[in-house]
This record gives structure tokens, sequence and C-alpha cells, in this order.
């Protein structure tokens, strides 16, 4: 007898939960025990497909504490599922991508997350395309029978995406979403087009371990022309940091006036954590191809490679959550943990 995949839906907010009410006309979350009377094609899966809806919340809200809060739902009902399709608004979903790929280490089972760009309630909604798509990526399995992804991955439109490489690029288009350093896991057309090159696949097997304490204690810092010392110094010396991204230019590439170096060196040898990753939306963080990123380098920071911004600073999160030193984080975010970074 085949086997009925199940799948738990985890609906966090954003706008593919929402719907109009009939009397006031504003959009307003929906019951998700109704959810087959809304998405009756669900029907056609022949799925078992249970449901966790969370209080919803606009995805610019969504944080620690609700990526806990998801970490912990997965990790409760792992055994009793194939795979998991997360609900989520767009705005953040790249961050609570990256930030549960780190979460959920040795994670062999798909964690999809959605979501839309118009109501699913919507006449031409993309949030009952986007749904289904996602229910059968995360049931999917390969010649063996395992799931065809094992990993958390950004399901939109025309593509999937390896979680911790993804990035919010339109906020108009239906493909919102792109990886720019790593291919698609998969491309969505009349069929669903694996690449399965591209999927993440574990060394070893290992019981599925959740770390959800994230240090809040890391910024991002974008440089820009003009800068000054002083609003330098400020953000550098913010009390309770203890990591910074620092968005560089180019290839990795900051200003080479002595005041700057003076800060940023200061500052590593204070016991903050720097990484240089790049403002850039392709390729990576050369440092040592121009003697500006040579210098950052000397100075202390840390090189992101081809790391996004959301997936350097939960990446900082999570090791000091781990109660890592300063030195330890360092020498941990050089490794590539989860596939999300290519060295």
């Amino acid at each position: 007898m085949a086997h009925t995949p199940r799948i738990l839906i985890i609906y966090t907010g954003g706008t593919i939960g929402m719907i109009e009410n009939a009397e006031t006309k504003a959009l307003e979350p929906f019951d998700f025990s109704h959810l087959i009377d809304n998405v009756p094609k669900i029907k056609m899966l022949e799925y078992h497909i249970d449901n966790i809806q969370f209080t919803p919340i606009d995805s610019c809200d969504m944080g620690p504490e609700g990526w806990k809060e998801i970490a912990h739902a997965i990790e409760d009902n792992y055994d009793r599922y194939d795979g998991f399709v997360v609900l989520h608004g767009t705005d953040t979903m790249a961050y609570t991508a990256s930030a549960l790929s780190f979460m959920l280490a040795h994670l062999d089972k798909p964690v999809i997350i959605t979501g839309s760009q118009l109501p699913i309630g919507e006449v031409r909604t993309d949030g009952e395309e986007n749904l289904i798509t996602a229910l059968q990526i995360a049931a999917a399995t390969d010649y063996n029978g395992d799931p065809m992804v094992q990993e958390v991955a950004i399901l939109f439109e025309n593509y999937l995406w390896r979680g911790n490489r993804s990035t919010k690029m339109s906020a108009d288009n239906f493909n919102a979403f792109k990886s720019n350093n790593y291919p698609e896991l998969a491309k969505i057309g009349l069929g669903i087009h694996f690449q399965e090159k591209a999927l993440r696949r574990p060394n070893e097997r290992r019981p599925l371990h959740v770390a959800t304490n994230m240090d809040r204690g890391v910024i991002t810092v974008d440089l820009h022309p003009g800068m000054s010392r002083e609003a330098l110094h400020h953000i550098l010396n913010t009390p309770g940091i203890k990591g910074i991204v620092l968005r560089t230019y180019g290839a990795g590439n900051a200003p080479t006036a002595t005041w700057f170096l003076e800060e940023i060196k200061n500052t590593v040898e204070s016991g903050i954590v720097i990484v240089n990753v790049t403002q850039c939306v392709n390729g990576g963080v050369h440092s040592r191809r121009y003697v500006s990123g040579d210098r950052l380098a000397r100075c202390g920071v840390i090189s992101g490679h081809d790391m996004t911004s959301e997936a350097a600073i939960t990446k900082l999160m999570y090791l000091f959550g781990l109660g890592l030193t300063p030195s330890a984080v360092a020498a941990r975010f050089a490794v590539n943990l989860c596939g999300e970074v290519t060295l």
C-alpha cells in the first residue's frame, strides 16, 4: 500500500493567510482549520495534512522568539510528519529561513517556507499556487524513498531556493525571491524539476538537534560615502554588542582612511567580532583582491565570502547563542555549517 504523505502546515501570519471580511471588506487572518474550504484543490493531493496556527503577526515583527516557536513546533512533531510547510510574511522570510537553517541542526526532512504577494482569498492570488506547490515539494521523495528536500528552503512562484542563500528582491513581482550566489533547488513550470546536484544531503544521519538561543547582541552596519568618524564610533560602541555584520562595497572594500581602520581595529581588539559581507547582490568578499579589503582583513575582520546579509546576521546570533567566546565564534563563522556559504 502506498504511503500517504503526512505534512504539517505551520501558519505564522503574512499576506497568504489573509481573507476579505464579507461585511467590512478589510483583510483579516482566516482560520486555518478551514483551510480545505478556502483552498479546495488541496483535497486533490490526497495527503494527510494537519496545521498549527500561531497568533498571526506581521513578518516585520518576526524575530528570535518567533523563530524559536517555529523550531520547537518542528521539533515536537518531527517524527510524526514527512515534511513541514511554514506560511510566513515575505518581508523577513529570508531571515527566518536562514535562522531556522542554523537552529535545526542535522535536519533531514523538508522545511518549506512560503507566502504570497496577494491574499489567498483574492481571485488571482499567488498564495494558492505557492501553498499547493510547497505541499507537493514537502511530500516529494527520491528514488530511494527519502525526502527529495532535506533542508530549509523558500518556495516562491517558479523557484525553490535554499533558505540561507535567499533574499527578497521584489516588493511587487510574484517571483519575489532570488538566490544570487547559489542555483535554484527546483524550477516550477508544468512540473517540479529538482536540481538534485544543488540539494543538500547530510554527510551522516544524526538525530535532529534544535538550538533556539539566538543572541540579540548583533547589528548590521552599512557603509556609505561621507560617513563620519563620530557616527561610526557611536555605532561600533553600541552597548551590549558582540558581533557586527559590516556591509562593504564591491568585493569587500572599505575606506582606507587611517581613522576608519583605527576604529575597526580597536573594535576587533575589544572582543567584538566583525564580519565583512558585500552590499552587492551578486558575488562575494575577496579580502586580498584590493588594498582596502586587505587592510580590513589585517585589522581582524572576518570574510563572509558570498553569504547573504540575512545569513550572516542570523549565523552570528546562533553562534553567540551557543555561549561561544568571540574567538570561538570567529573560528566557527569561517566554517560552512549548512550550505550557507561557498568557501
